[in-house]
């Protein structure tokens, strides 16, 4: 079958949404015909497009279409909103010229359901939803834009979209309770995770250059709470600057690896705190080496966000065999993981001393932290990507028959 993928961002794009749009289309494209429908590279691509009304290519058996959309650099909001309008105009009507039999959307740009579940019904094609970041919760709770007639607009089409859809793909059980929250039917939500890959190997800890490098990463401290990822509108910042605060005494580091739209305030307000250390991205091929640096890794949600965002970075962590921090919300899905498998620690994300007792607590008994390290890797098998991703084709797959004819195959079910 042909299946139309509908996210404006794709490699050369550097997002985690480009990265795992490329990831399903891959693995969709091992049994059928995928054509990606995005725009001009703008999300920190690796190489930049001249302007061209629409740009054919073949990458990895996978036609990828590329709209004239504007490519500004995003971390202008509007700037942002330009590259995303853009696209729209111009990838909604070649949709419509695009024979397809189901249309896959994902949630860049923040409406791209909507506008994949509009292409579906005008084609009569199904519709599936695969759902990375829920809009408009993510742009109110984030403090993006303020609740208004427009944001309540937005929410009705975004229920309209949910419930046409076939299928919705979402990230995990706390996700999938807003969703249902919402109107969406129970029986058309599915938890498909990002899932773990094989752990790559560790880095040789006797090698002088990663001794060097992993110097550079935790400085002189002997206990490192690490953050890898995207300082965004979604993380506990506050709470854990004042966490630091509580152990500026502690020789323990509170470190960020990476960058995004809040890690300027951010230092602003550490600017007092020596053992809070910010640092730029590494390049992929030192992801172990970030992993190893860390002594326990954080994974941060807002209270009010839980569901909202899920952080893929969960899983690399729990490949890598690392111990985990939820600074998040009991209901959140890295809360709920942490705490039923015992890879490490939740945190209540609105208090900053229960965030430093946790790091004590982890830091003081070495044995009980090894042990979290192990059932990380542990619990990682159980969200295998492969797996995960067949699930994904199998929902796909089962949207087409039940439009075109044939029974369900009942893959469709709340994950474990």
């Amino acid at each position: 079958m042909h299946i139309l993928l509908f996210n404006e961002y794709y490699p050369p794009d550097t997002s985690a949404t480009a990265k795992m749009a490329e990831v399903v289309a891959k693995a969709l494209a091992r049994k059928h015909k995928v054509t990606v429908l995005a725009g001009r590279p703008s999300y920190d691509p690796s190489e930049y497009y001249s302007w061209r009304l629409l740009r054919r290519e073949i990458r990895d058996g996978i036609t990828v279409e590329r709209v004239g959309s504007t490519a500004y650099v995003r971390h202008r909001m509007r700037r942002r909103v330009a590259n995303y309008l853009s696209y729209l105009a111009l990838a909604f009507p070649r949709a419509l010229a695009i024979r397809a039999d189901v249309v896959l959307a994902m949630t860049d740009p923040p409406v791209a359901g909507i506008a994949g579940a509009a292409v579906a019904r005008l084609t009569g094609t199904p519709f599936v939803y695969n759902i990375r970041d829920m809009y408009p919760d993510m742009a109110v709770g984030g403090e993006i834009v303020q609740p208004g007639k427009w944001i309540n607009r937005w929410e009705s089409l975004h229920r309209r979209a949910l419930k046409s859809a076939a299928s919705v793909i979402v990230l995990g059980d706390d996700m999938r309770d807003r969703i249902i929250a919402k109107g969406a039917d129970p029986a058309r939500v599915v938890v498909i995770r990002d899932g773990t890959l094989p752990p790559s190997p560790a880095p040789d800890s006797s090698d002088p250059e990663v001794q060097r490098a992993l110097s550079e990463i935790r400085g002189n401290f002997p206990f490192v709470v690490l953050h890898a990822g995207n300082l965004g509108f979604y993380g506990a910042w506050n709470t854990l600057i004042a966490a630091a605060r509580i152990l500026r005494n502690e020789n323990i580091a509170l470190v960020f690896v990476g960058d995004g739209a809040q890690k300027r305030k951010l230092q602003e307000d550490a600017a007092d705190l020596p053992n809070i250390r910010f640092l730029p991205f590494r390049p992929a091929s030192e992801i172990p080496l970030v992993m190893m640096a860390g002594d326990v890794h954080l994974i941060t949600i807002r209270r009010g966000l839980e569901g909202v965002v899920v952080p893929s970075k969960l899983y690399s962590t729990l490949a890598a065999g690392r111990p985990v921090l939820a600074v998040a919300a009991g209901n959140s899905d890295a809360a709920r993981i942490a705490a039923r498998s015992g890879c490490g620690l939740a945190a209540d994300p609105d208090d900053p001393a229960a965030v430093a007792g946790a790091i004590l607590r982890m830091r003081d008994d070495p044995p009980a932290l090894a042990e979290m390290g192990a059932r990380a890797r542990d619990v990682s098998t159980k969200y295998a990507r492969v797996n995960e991703l067949n699930r994904f084709i199998e929902v796909i797959e089962q949207a087409v028959r039940l439009r075109y004819g044939g029974e369900p195959s009942g893959i469709i079910e709340k994950s474990s």
